[in-house]
């Protein structure tokens, strides 16, 4: 495996981070702004920063076809961000009508709408309406009890998963008549209604949902919660029960995002500073390993961490005092990961991923 792509840009915890399509444009959340940096060399290069949330920014993405960039923030807004003519960035103020912080954002893969989660238990789902010239909402409410956490998008642009605070994954229909077109009939369902929910899932222990992803046929669904488990769900058929669902509940820190590589493995990175794969089908999900390369005394699973960890108390307890680098962690990220995203793709699988966090890092790992 390829040694990773290391860029810290601050000492700062950076919310959320996206890449443009040619992969030479980097926009990360960092406190009430996105900035935006270039490519310049091996290394990035502060460009521009998009002003406007006078509040913490959680969620920026950008769309891969247009260009548009979309944010998000504490302050109950969302922005459209369109490049101007002079160089600058135009920012679309859009109607989300929630009383309570959004949370996340991601455009649909059709790029025609996107989502935004919020702690006011919906889902806004947003869209351009060019009689009236602007962005509008429609709300996904029923049956959200709880904060969203997470969104996730269908490849077909319709369904969408989120994870939230009341312990359960669901999937919706977020169809818009005159926005979307007609989608097939899936694993999911067949009539489509606006807010009908195709799947309800929950987590083992009631923990909190933290990130949540369908595989890239849109045939299954993974989510990871609070007590440290990963759940994938193999739906049958509409309004049966699911063909499969498998746990695995690991001796690692909880998750805070995953995303599928392939049909048969899934990323996951959160408190433990790293990301770990796992390799999953209908009858069993293992952890495989961790993305970094093994170390000596960390070999990244459960009960060698346990071993290193006993033996690193021995020798302080022999020497009377700890290494004198027992501040810096063995780990590419120094602090928790935030954010998983797909870097580049190969066959419809991912080639190459990107992470970014507490730490101010964003790092570029090859599969």
């Amino acid at each position: 495996m390829a040694s990773p792509e290391v860029h810290h840009l601050f000492h700062h915890p950076i919310a959320d981070h996206s890449f443009s399509a040619d992969r030479q444009t980097l926009a990360v959340a960092r406190d009430n702004n996105v900035e935006l940096y270039q490519r310049s060399g091996k290394g990035f290069a502060l460009q521009d920063e998009l002003r406007g949330h006078d509040k913490l920014v959680t969620g920026v993405d950008i769309a891969p076809k247009s260009g548009k960039i979309v944010t998000c923030s504490q302050d109950r807004n969302a922005y459209v961000w369109e490049p101007s003519s002079n160089g600058t960035w135009k920012p679309t103020l859009v109607l989300l009508r929630i009383n309570r912080a959004a949370t996340s954002v991601r455009w649909s893969p059709s790029e025609a709408k996107f989502a935004v989660g919020s702690g006011a238990r919906l889902i806004a789902i947003c869209y351009f309406e060019s009689e009236n010239d602007w962005w509008v909402s429609k709300h996904l409410k029923k049956p959200i009890r709880s904060t969203i956490t997470s969104i996730a998008w269908h490849p077909n642009s319709v369904l969408l998963a989120g994870g939230s605070t009341d312990g359960h994954a669901r999937v919706w229909s977020s169809f818009v008549k005159g926005v979307d077109e007609r989608p097939e009939a899936s694993v999911w369902g067949e009539r489509l209604p606006f807010n009908t929910v195709c799947g309800e899932y929950l987590n083992g222990t009631a923990g909190w949902v933290h990130g949540c992803a369908f595989s890239p046929s849109g045939d299954a669904l993974a989510f990871c919660a609070h007590d440290s488990s990963i759940t994938v769900v193999y739906p049958s058929a509409p309004e049966q029960p699911p063909k499969a669902v498998i746990s695995i509940s690991t001796q690692l820190l909880p998750f805070v995002d995953l995303l599928w590589s392939s049909e048969s493995e899934i990323v996951a990175a959160g408190y433990d500073c790293e990301a770990y794969r796992f390799s999953v089908n209908p009858s069993s999900i293992s952890l495989t390993g961790s993305l970094e390369k093994a170390k000596a005394g960390r070999p990244g699973l459960a009960d060698g961490r346990e071993d290193s960890a006993f033996n690193m108390f021995k020798q302080m307890d022999l020497k009377g005092k700890g290494a004198k680098d027992d501040t810096v962690l063995k780990t590419v990220h120094q602090n928790t990961v935030n954010t998983l995203r797909v870097y580049e793709e190969t066959g419809g699988e991912a080639a190459r991923l990107s992470t970014s966090g507490v730490d101010g890092r964003v790092v570029v790992w090859t599969l």
